[in-house]
C-alpha cells in the first residue's frame, strides 16, 4: 500500500549532468516525498480508527462475529506495519537533517537517486542490501 501511495504523489527527479549528489534540490525532493507519504499514512491510520469506532457492531451469529474479528485483526496488523513505516520515515527525515541521507550506512557509498525514489527510507546501497539478504537466507536455513 505504501508503495502505491509513493508512486502516485511525486514526479521522478530529473538529474542534471554534473550535479552534486544530495544537493539541496535533491534533499528537498526526497523530503517532499517522505512528508507526503507520512501525511498519507497518518490520514489512513486516523481513518481506520474512525471506521473501527463507527462499525463496532455486536453480531449474534458466531460466524459473522468471527469474520468481523478477523477483519479487525487484519486491519490492525496493517496499521501497525504503517505505524512502523511512519517511524522509519521520521528517522529518514532526521538523516536528511543531519546530512547522512543518501549514503550507505554500511559502506558509505552513494545509494543512488533511482533506488531512493523506489525506497526513500533505504539505508543500504544495493550491493550491501543484497549481501544482507544473502546472509539472512543462509542463517534462516
Amino acid at each position: 500500500m505504501a508503495d502505491e501511495l509513493l508512486h502516485k504523489h511525486f514526479t521522478p527527479y530529473a538529474l542534471q549532468p554534473g550535479e552534486e549528489f544530495m544537493n539541496s534540490a535533491q534533499l528537498a525532493h526526497f523530503r517532499g516525498i517522505l512528508e507526503a507519504l507520512k501525511q498519507q499514512l497518518m490520514e489512513d491510520i486516523e481513518r481506520t480508527v474512525h471506521t473501527m469506532k463507527d462499525e463496532a457492531t455486536v453480531f449474534a451469529d458466531p460466524n459473522d462475529r468471527a469474520s468481523q474479528e478477523t477483519d479487525i485483526a487484519i486491519e490492525l496488523r496493517n496499521r501497525d506495519r504503517e505505524r512502523k513505516l511512519v517511524k522509519k520515515i521520521e528517522e529518514t527525515i532526521d538523516r536528511i537533517d543531519s546530512g547522512d541521507y543518501g549514503y550507505c550506512a554500511a559502506c558509505g557509498v552513494e545509494i543512488g537517486i533511482k533506488r531512493l525514489e523506489a525506497r526513500p527510507t533505504a539505508t543500504l546501497c544495493i550491493d550491501c542490501k543484497t549481501l544482507e539478504e544473502v546472509r539472512e537466507k543462509q542463517i534462516a536455513k
